[in-house]
């Protein structure tokens, strides 16, 4: 098992909610690539993460609960250098740069709160709905083992592996973390049959990862699914159901495919999502890291807050 006992294992975090959709589609901001991390390059764009953050943040302070701060390098491995117009050794300035604003923000707000986690966002080597070639556990480890290198030396308190699509990948992640020796949380995406886009179940997928990992991973999550994709799964209970230790749902109810090529928001039914989150959460207490994927943004979870905390 991880060595470090992270805080939102025994209380309520909450978490931001879809970076990229809500500045994109709400804020009219421009991000090439789907990658947030090109913020990090001027001034106006570390405002606008600043800003961003911080209306998590004050949320946090009115529900008086911790805080998960995730990094905008989700689409920020070394692959995406070249899309996004950067050298290597730019975009390792700019991993490192979103953590430092992170920092920024949990010494404003660390006096406020009762716990800041900083953690390192991860994504995956390709794209987050489509798992295309898939690669073997050891490639995966060299390929992320750079970034999350990058991370950790910036000050990262853990890594988040969000929207992974198949089971090497994120098994790579996790033996990346451990030799790094920092906490890890793995984040599986669905699709609306509650399987990941490789076919694997959920259950399977967690059983995995963990048995070649010796457990590493501190937990893990759901993300960029509704509910009512996987509220079925979760149903069917086991002891696999207890590692699931956060949730970042869609507010779509709609597939990864209709997703991809919408030109407009889905921002679905807030009060529904808020609904849904309180329900899960009476089910399985153990998720505590409560945040949003695709489609939401503060308003989604303000309501996710105000029904579960």
């Amino acid at each position: 098992m991880s060595q470090a006992r992270l805080p939102q294992l025994d209380s309520v975090f909450l978490t931001d909610a879809g970076l990229e959709t809500d500045l994109m589609f709400n804020h009219g901001i421009n991000l090439p690539q789907f990658a947030s991390i090109t913020l990090l390059a001027s001034p106006e764009g570390v405002t606008a993460l600043e800003r961003y953050f911080r209306g998590f943040l004050d949320l946090a302070v009115r529900k008086k609960c911790g805080m998960v701060l995730e990094s905008a390098t989700w689409r920020a491995s070394p692959d995406w250098a070249e899309p996004l117009g950067y050298s290597g050794s730019e975009l390792d300035r700019l991993n490192s740069e979103a953590i430092a604003l992170l920092q920024r923000l949990r010494a404003e707000y660390r006096a406020e709160l009762p716990g800041i986690v900083i953690s390192g966002c991860i994504g995956p080597r390709g794209d987050g709905y489509d798992p295309g070639r898939i690669m073997a556990v050891d490639e995966a480890q060299a390929y992320h083992a750079h970034q999350i290198g990058k991370l950790v030396t910036a000050g990262a308190d853990q890594v988040s592996a969000i929207t992974m699509t198949n089971v090497p990948e994120a098994i790579g992640i996790a033996l990346a973390a451990s030799a790094l020796s920092i906490p890890v949380a793995i984040s599986f995406t669905l699709e609306t049959d509650g399987r990941l886009p490789t076919g694997e179940t959920l259950a399977a997928a967690i059983a995995a990862v963990d048995a070649a990992t010796e457990g590493y991973s501190a937990y893990f999550m759901i993300n960029c699914a509704h509910p009512s994709h996987f509220d079925p799964v979760l149903a069917s209970g086991g002891d696999w159901v207890r590692r699931i230790g956060g949730l970042r749902a869609n507010a779509s109810r709609c597939s990864h495919a209709e997703l991809d090529v919408m030109t407009e928001l889905d921002r679905g039914d807030v009060d529904e999502l808020a609904a849904d989150y309180r329900e899960l959460r009476s089910r399985f207490p153990g998720i505590n890291v409560l945040g949003g994927c695709c489609g939401t943004d503060l308003s989604h979870i303000a309501a996710i807050a105000d029904a579960c905390i």
